[in-house]
């Protein structure tokens, strides 16, 4: 039986890019700014959609989004995460299932 690193399988995965309409966006970036001590989305997102700059703030790009939901879970506190599912024909297509 072979194995493959995580990173490896995502790659075989396509993204269709929605240009000018991202399906999750941060509601308040100064509530990931000031009230959000952990940042839990820039360290638990699998896709590593959100990151942390060098002064704090937390940025999100959701190009390569697997659409999984745990940016909503994790930000549950402070519900600062607004989360759809893309537009038909858009987002992750899946090579595997």
């Amino acid at each position: 039986m072979t194995t493959a690193k995580v990173e490896e399988r995502l790659f075989q995965n396509r993204y269709r890019v929605d240009g000018g309409r991202p399906h999750i966006n941060i509601i308040d970036p100064e509530i990931c700014h000031g009230s959000c001590k952990d940042k839990d989305c820039t360290h638990l997102c699998p896709a590593a959609c959100y990151t942390q700059e060098g002064n704090g703030r937390v940025v999100l790009i959701t190009d390569g989004c697997l659409e999984c939901g745990t940016c909503r879970v994790i930000c549950n506190e402070h519900r600062n995460v607004a989360w759809e599912y893309p537009r038909g024909g858009y987002g992750i297509l899946f090579k595997f299932g």
